[in-house]
């Protein structure tokens, strides 16, 4: 088991300047931000940081940056999947010495069949020299991974865990019920966080996060040694933040909440829009009584 991915990891967002470059030193600020609220590593270019808009070399100079600028050391994790397998393959070996692991969401758009999609992942967990998350979130693929894969996936020694963002806890369950030892299984849903660390997750890869780290480890922390009763508490807390974060879609809901904490801009690139004023206002009242 990636022991060092246990508890609370953070999906970046890319900063970007008003004329949609990157914003390095609001990159920066955001680095010390969240490692000073206690998160245990970092996902660069998860779809939080907007990588579907960024160029492979953009990718690049933005994780050089990020390990560069982590003070804390936090160990990484790098978002990069698609649905051509055979080319993502030579994409790793861009990015390989960089990481301490993959996140890779399952291919996209073609939607194929369980068999297609472990036998991609076999694939490039046989290739890439450090290991291998896999990402579910149907709601952006097109496609679930089945319990009944990603079990077996588990059993692969270069696969280390499942980041599951279905929605679909009675899925979950089977998952932990079933799969092999040292597999580990790891909310990608804000909210969900506490009721999957009670079926059997170890941690989560927040949004967040992003505006409010610290709040957010804790609630982990308190969920990981079994004090369910202060986890809840805490997740109540969050239930705002998180609305108001997804409200108009993600990651432009967190990234005004961090504009709004000073530590960077607001900016996201086409397709992707700033929020509504409506929106702003109701961010606004809650970043005041913070």
């Amino acid at each position: 088991m990636e022991s060092k991915f246990m508890g609370t990891g953070v999906a970046l967002v890319t900063p970007f300047n008003e004329d949609y470059s990157i914003d390095y030193n609001g990159l920066e600020r955001l680095i010390d931000h969240v490692s000073e609220g206690g998160v245990h590593y970092l996902v660069v270019s998860g779809t939080t940081g907007e990588p579907s808009t960024m160029s492979d070399k953009e990718k690049l100079e933005v994780l050089k940056f990020v390990k560069e600028k982590s003070t804390h050391n936090l160990p990484v994790i790098f978002g990069i999947g698609g649905n051509n397998t055979l080319e993502l393959l030579e994409k790793y070996k861009v990015f390989e010495e960089e990481v301490d692991a993959f996140l890779s969401t399952s291919p996209y758009y073609n939607k194929p069949s369980q068999a297609g999609i472990q036998k991609h992942y076999e694939l490039i967990a046989d290739r890439s020299s450090k290991p291998v998350m896999i990402y579910n979130v149907p709601s952006r693929t097109g496609s679930n991974v089945e319990a009944a894969t990603t079990i077996a996936l588990s059993q692969h020694p270069n696969i280390f865990g499942l980041k599951d963002a279905s929605g679909d806890l009675a899925q979950c369950i089977e998952i932990a019920a079933n799969k092999s030892d040292d597999f580990m299984l790891i909310s990608g849903d804000d909210v969900l966080a506490v009721p999957m660390i009670s079926i059997g997750a170890v941690g989560l890869v927040s949004v967040v996060a992003n505006a409010l780290a610290a709040q957010t480890v804790e609630m982990v922390d308190f969920a990981l040694a079994g004090d369910f009763k202060n986890a809840a508490k805490k997740a109540y807390g969050l239930i705002e933040p998180i609305d108001l974060s997804f409200a108009e879609g993600s990651p432009s809901g967190v990234k005004y909440m961090l504009k709004k904490m000073g530590v960077c801009g607001d900016q996201v690139r086409l397709p992707l829009t700033t929020l509504s004023d409506d929106l702003k206002k109701r961010i606004d009242m809650f970043v005041s009584v913070m």
